[in-house]
């Protein structure tokens, strides 16, 4: 398996991270959050020769889906995200694109509509979905077990959690998602957020176990 990552610059002023699997037996490759740029997307899946199966979406806000149409129009591929949040592709004010001044009109259908506890397959790659609401009502990770790794989405940051404050989000609901799903994870599992740098499932414990600050 290779895991690369593209910060991707959008206008909420912070990249957004996308990231790209890439299966190396089968060439199957998915995309996560590409939230623009989709020419450098694409460049480093042809540097893979990879073959875009999945386009998988953590969550419907505007900074994570804003190269969605380029990148299936150019390359193909199925876009997934959880049920909660597929009406809020099309709808401004979840979406936040409302508020967004010269942003271009997204017009977003999911292909397949994914539930808690589904499988996804990347060639011999199993990515398990967990449903984290929170963020939003349909946010969601991948977890893949045998690597150890976790794609939070804007569920779970390095020292932080995702914001509550905008539509369909709710604090308790992020919370609750963050101790009762991912914090039962391996302590050295590795969490590649939607924004900003990577932590350990251990090094966040203090935070929402023991009401303790993480350790720098």
């Amino acid at each position: 398996m290779i895991l690369k990552r593209l910060k991707i610059y959008t206008w909420i002023g912070e990249e957004t991270n996308c990231y790209i699997i890439f299966d190396q037996k089968s060439k199957e490759t998915m995309v996560i959050d590409p939230a623009g740029d989709v020419d450098r997307i694409i460049e480093l899946i042809n540097i893979l020769k990879g073959k875009l199966k999945y386009i998988y979406l953590t969550h419907c806000h505007g900074d994570h889906i804003g190269g969605v149409t380029s990148l299936k129009d150019k390359m193909g591929g199925k876009i997934l995200i959880h049920r909660d949040d597929s009406e809020g592709l099309n709808d401004k004010k979840v979406n936040l694109t409302e508020y967004l001044d010269g942003f271009s009109e997204i017009e977003l259908e999911a292909d397949s509509r994914v539930d808690d506890g589904d499988l996804i397959h990347i060639g011999e790659i199993e990515l398990k979905v967990i449903h984290t609401p929170g963020h939003t009502k349909g946010s969601s990770c991948l977890y893949i077990e045998n690597q150890k790794l976790l794609i939070s989405g804007d569920t779970l940051f390095r020292g932080t959690w995702g914001r509550t404050d905008l539509p369909t989000s709710d604090f308790k609901q992020i919370i609750d998602s963050i101790t009762k799903k991912l914090m039962i994870l391996p302590e050295d599992t590795i969490v590649y957020p939607g924004h900003g740098k990577s932590t350990m499932i251990g090094n966040e414990k203090p935070i929402y176990l023991e009401l303790k600050p993480r350790k720098i």
